[in-house]
């Protein structure tokens, strides 16, 4: 039986990720689960975002996933290592990928990190950059409002521009050339921060730096998938359904279909790919 890779995150910002391991790694399987009901995680205690990603791994544990991969960047700050005491399989997050992906892209040396207040204030970019340029000069910026524009399927709009270009004030008079979106919900509006940032800046995420990873650790570990079937993905939510639906649909491109489960979290997304 196919063993599948579960990636979890606050709500459907994980998306970006999942889409980036389907591209690279097309016949792995994957269980997807965006805890919509709950998100955002940025402004919430630490200690209420690690019993959220305890419950959510515990969950998606019954499905003998081979890794788990928390595609969300507060989690991964905040709850990364208590996930990995807790379960046998490799757990990987999405913030050193990206540390890596911006180390290796800047040039002047200054590189800006955006990401939610739980994020920025957990300073793990910062720690991440540092191990591996200790002279790198980091700009952080908490940007709050973004999330809640993603999640509402909000991506191109006058507000969405206005909501960008007023956050990101701060970072356009800096000499940073390379712009960490430090939030799996960002890559939603790259077109719009891009603009904002102007063609000087390159921005960064993390989807595609963390797929390579779970591809050389399943390849170190003999466990790629190699299987001819093209696999059926899961993807679960805890809140609308409708929503979930709708941004999942335009993001990857595909249609998903939707039927209940017995859970606390009340819908399973089903699709097949090829």
């Amino acid at each position: 039986m196919q063993q599948p890779i579960a990636i979890l995150d606050s709500g459907v910002g994980g998306l970006t990720v999942a889409k980036e391991v389907m591209r690279q790694l097309p016949r792995e399987k994957i269980i997807y689960f965006g805890d919509t009901a709950r998100t955002p995680y940025g402004p919430r205690p630490a200690d209420e975002i690690t019993r959220f990603t305890r419950e959510i791994v515990d969950y998606l544990i019954q499905y003998r996933p081979k890794m788990i991969v928390i595609a969300c960047n507060t989690a991964t700050a905040v709850a990364l290592e208590d996930i990995r005491s807790r379960v046998a399989v490799p757990v990987v997050g999405v913030i050193h990928p990206g540390a890596r992906a911006a180390n290796s892209s800047t040039q002047t040396g200054v590189v800006g990190v955006i990401g939610t207040e739980g994020t920025i204030s957990s300073g793990a970019y910062e720690n991440a950059l540092k191990q591996l340029s200790p002279t790198i000069e980091v700009v952080s910026l908490a940007c709050p409002r973004f999330v809640t524009l993603v999640e509402q399927g909000n991506f191109r709009s006058e507000e969405t521009f206005n909501t960008v270009k007023t956050s990101l004030g701060s970072l356009q008079a800096g000499n940073l050339d390379t712009l960490i979106l430090g939030c799996t919900h960002y890559p939603f509006l790259a077109e719009t921060i891009g603009e904002v940032m102007g063609k000087d800046v390159r921005l960064i995420s993390s989807d595609g730096e963390t797929a390579r990873e779970i591809s050389t650790i399943l390849h170190d570990r003999n466990r790629l998938e190699r299987a001819e079937d093209m696999p059926v993905h899961q993807f679960f939510c805890s809140g609308d359904p409708v929503m979930f639906k709708r941004i999942a649909q335009q993001w990857l491109g595909e249609q998903i279909e939707l039927t209940p489960i017995v859970w606390q979290v009340p819908q399973i997304a089903n699709r097949t790919v090829g």
